[in-house]
């Protein structure tokens, strides 16, 4: 390994390092780091390998690396200390969607913490203006830019689609409405810094906005924010919009 190329990598860990033992103290930090390298060991072994592997149909059926299976040991260990990579199912993408009552044409699709890029390529058989991916983890985010150069579909209806290299914390909303997808990608920490900055960017360009969260364990987090309203929970999705955005616009 060289030294460029882990750079990145030790980077990310002092990071969140430092953003623990900030939040929570030294003692709480050293706590969860022995914690997550645990997890990280048996999520090693061979039959826990083999189990990353059975989410395979979709990219046999579109001939593409969206699967966990073959996610690098450096990625899988920064997933733990942020959040640990896996490809949505595409039915209950398809049930996501369903749920919201939009005009798809007017919006741009959203995923923060895009991983290789999987509901990218699923989002884009609805016709949003565009789309694009936000993803942290360098190996996932080339990954993701793959999958899109080699995809294709169709039913696909919206080709502007772009990955895009980045911590979603510091991600720029841009001023159309939006489509948010969330598949509990950020601490809780990161989720607040993440709502401040919608909510600033909602203050300047008032908009639409729905909010897609998929595993939803820090649901209270959105459910406290006083511009969002949920309008869609079960036990594997919430579904939020800003109160002033009108149904299907």
């Amino acid at each position: 390994m060289s030294s460029k190329s882990s750079q990145p990598f030790w980077k990310l860990l002092r990071g969140w390092w430092r953003e623990q033992a900030r939040e929570n103290g030294t003692a709480s930090a050293a706590s969860l780091l022995a914690r997550n390298l645990w997890s990280f060991v048996r999520e090693s072994t061979p039959e826990q390998r083999r189990q990353r592997y059975g989410d395979m149909d979709y990219d046999w059926e579109h001939r593409v690396n969206t699967t966990s299976g073959t996610v690098g040991w450096r990625a899988r260990l920064l997933g733990l200390f942020h959040s640990p990579y896996q490809p949505t199912e595409p039915a209950l993408f398809r049930e996501m969607m369903a749920s919201l009552p939009i005009e798809f044409e007017a919006f741009t699709f959203i995923d923060l913490g895009s991983g290789k890029g999987r509901t990218l390529l699923m989002a884009s058989e609805y016709p949003f203006r565009k789309i694009v991916g936000v993803e942290l983890i360098a190996e996932l985010h080339r990954a993701a830019e793959e999958n899109i150069r080699v995809y294709h579909s169709p039913t696909e209806r919206c080709s502007q689609i772009e990955a895009v290299w980045m911590d979603a914390c510091d991600f720029v909303f841009p001023k159309t409405p939006l489509v948010l997808y969330l598949f509990n990608p950020l601490p809780d920490a990161g989720l607040r810094r993440v709502i401040r900055n919608l909510e600033r960017s909602l203050e300047q360009s008032p908009r639409p906005v729905w909010i897609a969260y998929h595993n939803p364990l820090l649901d209270s987090t959105l459910a406290g924010s006083p511009w969002l309203e949920r309008t869609r929970v079960t036990p594997q999705y919430s579904v939020y919009r800003t109160k002033s955005a009108p149904e299907g616009r």
